[in-house]
């Protein structure tokens, strides 16, 4: 079994990451431009494990992910890894994780 870790841990790391939390926000979903060509749809929400602002972080949901995803839902995210943009950390699963929803 993985072992997660709290999100203010998490916010410190680039890769590897494991993390069971809750959804406490689902932004709109909207439509980018890939660098190979083409387009696909990115949503962002905000996972939290605890009550402070550092138990949370924003989650990018890709794809068909977006849709299996909604408020309150329970998140687990194994491999998942931390990306930059703007100045913000937001988590995600990545080619290599996989993210479970209201798993048993």
């Amino acid at each position: 079994m993985v072992e997660n870790q709290p999100i203010s841990q998490v916010r410190k790391m680039r890769s590897g990451i494991n993390v069971d939390a809750k959804v406490t926000s689902k932004g709109d979903t909207r439509s980018v431009n890939l660098k190979s060509g083409g387009t696909i749809n990115v949503c962002d929400a905000v996972i939290s494990d605890g009550e402070g602002e550092e138990d949370k972080i924003k989650l990018t949901l890709w794809g068909d992910d977006i849709d299996k995803v909604n408020l309150g839902d329970r998140v687990v995210i194994t491999n998942g890894y931390n990306n930059e943009f703007k100045g913000e950390i937001s988590l995600t699963k990545g080619k290599f994780g996989k993210m479970e929803v209201n798993p048993e």
